[in-house]
């Protein structure tokens, strides 16, 4: 069995939950263990990530906006294989701002239909397994 190391930046209860019970179905699907650390505001990403000098994390989930204020989009990407991240905010212009700085995958955060951007973060995770 592989563990996978997952990053996730977002503050959004309700989109958490749902994030983790795609992970979970994963987990029972494939053979594959999610080691997950969720941090909900930029001041844990500055203090967590940025100040490492490497990172090891296999997925990075990243929203823009926190519930301090801040945005997410100060995380330091040069940790990241630019690859495995993807953008995952409810603002269209916050997912081309994560792209213009190197995010190749974007999922669309629909807040009318949760559940469904819950799957599409799942199908994007499962291309790399």
């Amino acid at each position: 069995m592989i563990t996978i190391r997952v990053l996730i930046l977002e503050d959004d209860l309700e989109a958490l939950e749902l994030i983790f019970s795609k992970l979970l179905e994963i987990e029972n699907e494939k053979e594959v263990n999610f080691s997950v650390t969720t941090l909900s505001n930029y001041l844990e990403v500055e203090k967590y990530i940025n100040s490492q000098e490497k990172v090891d994390y296999d997925i990075l989930l990243l929203d823009r906006d926190d519930s301090l204020g801040g945005s997410f989009h100060n995380v330091n990407l040069s940790l990241f294989d630019k690859d495995r991240v993807i953008s995952i905010s409810s603002v269209p212009q916050y997912n081309s701002e994560a792209m213009a700085i190197g995010v190749k995958r974007v999922v669309l955060k629909d807040y009318s239909n949760l559940f469904n951007f819950a799957e599409k973060v799942k199908e994007e995770i499962l291309k790399f397994i």
